[in-house]
């Protein structure tokens, strides 16, 4: 696969949410800790996790994908982002191979977000037919995540 600007982009994004989600606390925790070889690690790991995630296989791109969600933001709830964290080089891919990571439905809002466009885009889209509507309100995370292949694909 060749590196492309997403790859560049989604990699840099990995290794900085890993070292300051994980590698920073730990050398916080663990002062005497040698982190040198995880922090090498953590690139190479990028690397590979961004060519999984922007590869061919659409299973192990939507494993990885919240693999990594569940890593990075652990809680005792379901991971909620916010409409910004779809914007990030991060949140863009898993839209496109995982969808919501804890919702079937999304609001306008939300839908918008995982888009790139805004509301009143995503309420064109739905009155066209090229998103569906939830059954609760909002839009289905399968239409997104499809109009989201569909864009790439073109």
């Amino acid at each position: 696969m060749a590196t492309t600007p997403e790859h560049v982009d989604l990699r840099d994004d990995l290794v900085r949410l890993v070292t300051s989600r994980l590698l920073d606390p730990l050398e916080i925790l663990l002062p005497q800790a040698d982190l040198v070889g995880l922090r090498s690690s953590v690139s190479a790991d990028a690397e590979m996790w961004a060519a999984q995630l922007l590869g061919d296989d659409d299973a192990l791109a939507k494993q990885v994908a919240i693999r990594l969600m569940t890593v990075l933001h652990p809680g005792d709830t379901p991971f909620d982002p916010p409409d910004a964290w779809w914007s990030t080089p991060l949140g863009r891919v898993a839209a496109r191979r995982a969808g919501h990571p804890s919702k079937e439905g999304v609001s306008f809002g939300v839908a918008g977000a995982m888009l790139g466009i805004t509301r009143q885009g995503v309420h064109d889209l739905v009155s066209r037919n090229k998103l569906a509507r939830h059954p609760d309100g909002g839009v289905t995370v399968d239409s997104i995540r499809a109009r989201l292949l569909l864009r790439r694909d073109q």
